[in-house]
């Protein structure tokens, strides 16, 4: 199991280092900027680290702590630095090495070229979490937070293959309406939209595909050569092996659609992008640090409707990068969204778990579905 309070201290010392550095380079205003995007990425991925602590509480103890570091790594080093330059790159038609250099001497260019790749980033991102969201609510489970919602819903998920048809045609309707007038210049980007929306589903596809193929074998056959052992941090079944690695590449990829808005919006504080990826890498970090807290003390299962809300906020986040094609969507709707339907769910959960202990502590009644807001009872 990983020692909590060490991952706090490593923590504690990456970020103080951050705005050490940040101020012996750029001085007190630059220390100032990193920490304010430090805060920016935290307190607008509440929704980001239940839903990683949801994926990642499958993986065992190695694995988790690979979250730490290798995934940390991928986070700043991937997504914060190397991930602008290149959307750069390919959208302006040039090499990446040009782009680092836009990025080092003319920063006012190289923030103008990654706004105008906004498009691309939002209709991959959006059509990625809406994927989510829909494979998510289109299951049917015994536990429901929206009950009149998610019951009739979830009904329709007897149809084969309608997450893929609802998304393919909200990408439609979108490049077909919002993209004709970007946000950016009035540009029509349908095309763009269409066709980074087909690659976000197509990723989706695989990397769920993959992950979903190896968690099945480990479950169905107790054990996949090295794929399946008990995991201390989960109390059940922590994946190794190919089954972890397809698992993390599902994390990874999860947290990185998060990750597109956080990105596009630091620029509206600095065109420095070392100074960006210093400040969000402070709040990957502190992001990972709770999802890993929550996985080990159980969060998701004793408040069982944060699930719930993490879907409904990766929902509102994918209509938010849809809309965001045409209309300049503000950080903080962005942020508050995801927060709302974290806290509503957070709410739901401790009144259930409450009505549980005043009826005796005990458990549904076998067979019966629980069900939460939206319905007349809570039941269990």
């Amino acid at each position: 199991m990983m020692n909590l309070k060490r991952s706090l201290a490593g923590m504690a010392l990456f970020a103080a280092l951050a705005l050490t550095i940040a101020g012996f380079t750029w001085g007190a205003a630059g220390a100032l900027t990193v920490a304010l995007l430090a805060i920016m990425e935290t307190s607008e991925s509440f929704d980001n680290a239940v839903m990683n602590a949801k994926i990642l509480r499958k993986l065992s103890a190695k694995w988790q702590k690979r979250f730490m570091t290798w995934g940390f790594a991928f986070a700043v080093g991937g997504m914060r630095l190397v991930f602008p330059v290149l959307i750069v790159a390919i959208t302006a038609h040039m090499s990446p090495v040009h782009a680092v250099m836009l990025a080092l001497h003319e920063q006012d260019r190289y923030q103008h070229l990654v706004t105008a790749a906004q498009p691309a980033i939002n209709g991959f991102g959006g059509t990625f979490l809406l994927m989510i969201f829909l494979d998510f609510l289109l299951t049917s489970r015994d536990l429901a937070w929206l009950t009149a919602i998610e019951r009739p819903i979830a009904k329709l998920g007897k149809i084969e293959s309608l997450s893929v048809v609802i998304t393919l045609a909200a990408l439609l309707a979108t490049s077909g309406t919002l993209a004709h007038h970007s946000a950016n210049g009035g540009h029509d980007v349908s095309g763009t939209v269409l066709i980074s929306g087909i690659a976000g589903l197509i990723t989706y596809l695989i990397v769920k595909g993959v992950s979903d193929y190896f968690e099945s074998r480990v479950n169905t056959d107790g054990d996949d050569g090295d794929n399946g052992k008990p995991s201390k941090s989960t109390g059940g079944v922590g994946l190794v092996g190919g089954a972890a690695l397809a698992m993390f590449m599902y994390l990874e990829t999860v947290d990185a659609s998060f990750s597109f808005d956080g990105v596009i919006s630091a620029f509206a504080i600095t065109h420095q992008i070392f100074m960006i990826a210093m400040g969000l890498g402070v709040g990957a970090l502190v992001v990972r640090f709770l999802t890993v807290y929550m996985v080990q003390l159980g969060t998701i299962d004793e408040y069982e409707y944060l699930e719930h809300g993490a879907h409904y906020a990766i929902g509102a986040l994918a209509v938010i990068l849809g809309v965001g094609i045409r209309y300049e969507v503000p950080e903080l709707i962005t942020g508050l969204v995801g927060a709302l339907f974290i806290g509503a769910a957070f709410v739901s959960s401790l009144v259930r778990n409450r009505r549980r202990r005043a009826n005796g502590g005990g458990h549904s009644a076998q067979g019966a579905p629980e069900t939460g807001a939206g319905s007349a009872t809570v039941t269990g």
